[in-house]
């Protein structure tokens, strides 16, 4: 399910306050972080983006 328009524009990553860009990844649809050595990846459930650095997965 797409982010409604505008909102990523709003979002930043909590961990280093970089943009996310959206990712549809085979389990869930993710807000991933741009910033140079962060590349957090939050998923997104029932719509709903879950930007706690705890839930974040980790780059591999």
């Amino acid at each position: 399910m797409p982010l409604e328009a505008g909102l990523l524009d709003i979002l930043a990553c909590p961990a280093c306050h970089a943009p996310l860009r959206e990712e549809q990844s085979p389990e869930t649809p993710e807000l991933v972080c741009t910033g140079e050595g962060c590349s957090l990846a939050y998923p997104v459930r029932d719509g709903i983006p879950v930007l706690l650095v705890d839930e974040a997965r980790r780059p591999a």
